[in-house]
């Protein structure tokens, strides 16, 4: 009986039953027939996806200028003693849009934009021209140069006007002063020289220093040229004794700078050097 009804139930839908094991083409027509009752086919379960743990990046153990303070990408640590410190941007790489040329439109007489084509990215190259060899003037390589010689003459700056007031007593602000009442001097010894004199051999010798200097196009040897003249003693022979002494020049040269930066501002509000100012704690 059984059999029978399964035999017409096959012969209505078009299927045929039989106890053969199942083969590829009865799977399709159950197919059919799990399609025509709308029923939901039995779906093959989905292999579970491993789960990729997400490894946290270890943070740089790079020094910053300000604990916990985030350095700018274009302050990545590849500069000896570079801490991060750009607050308002100065050495962030510039981009310039470039624009098509306007065109005229004769028929309505006016002139139509042109529309913007693309960025350009200005690279900090040295070009050899006396006066501007730097091709971005806002660039870091630029900042870098400026920084290093400006911060020289403040470490020699810093310990002249300490040694001058030491041995003459006269503060450096006043010593411009004292030179043109009673001539050029030295520590206290006259120079066969007037003030005039002395300002011209100072800008004859320094202008041709600066441009011999800019006449250098490597980066590297405009800073640190070394050599005879300018490391006599080799200290700098070795390349991680270069880099002690470039990180220890650069940090003196900051110290320096905001050094001099007090004593212009203690020069400006009490009249006094740097030793004067001291000594009145003592009265």
């Amino acid at each position: 009986m059984a059999t029978t009804t399964a035999a017409a139930t096959s012969h209505f839908f078009g299927t045929r039953l039989s106890n053969k094991p199942t083969s590829n083409k009865q799977t399709s027509n159950m197919g059919r027939v799990s399609a025509f009752f709308n029923l939901p086919a039995k779906l093959k379960p989905q292999p579970k996806k491993k789960e990729v743990k997400k490894v946290k990046q270890p943070e740089s153990d790079g020094l910053v200028w300000f604990p916990g303070a985030q350095p700018p990408e274009w302050l990545d640590g590849t500069m000896i003693g570079d801490r991060g410190f750009d607050p308002l941007g100065f050495a962030k790489p510039a981009e310039y849009l470039q624009f098509e040329l306007d065109s005229l439109d004769q028929n309505l007489a006016k002139n139509l934009a042109g529309d913007i084509i693309g960025t350009r990215v200005e690279s900090t190259e040295v070009n050899p021209t006396p006066f501007q060899p730097y091709t971005e003037v806002f660039g870091i390589q630029r900042f870098r140069e400026c920084e290093v010689i400006h911060g020289r003459w403040a470490m020699l700056g810093a310990l002249g006007a300490l040694a001058v007031e030491a041995f003459t007593g006269v503060a450096w602000q006043d010593a411009g002063k004292v030179e043109l009442v009673e001539g050029s001097s030295y520590f206290g010894l006259p120079l066969p020289f007037s003030i005039s004199t002395l300002i011209w051999i100072e800008v004859l010798v320094i202008g041709y220093i600066e441009f011999q200097r800019n006449a250098e196009l490597d980066p590297e040897k405009r800073l640190y040229p070394g050599g005879k003249f300018f490391d006599p003693l080799g200290l700098a022979s070795d390349p991680e004794e270069k880099e002690r002494l470039q990180l220890a020049e650069i940090k003196h040269s900051r110290l320096a700078m905001i050094v001099f930066l007090i004593f212009a501002i203690q020069a400006a509000v009490t009249g006094k050097g740097p030793i004067g100012f001291i000594a009145t704690f003592n009265q």
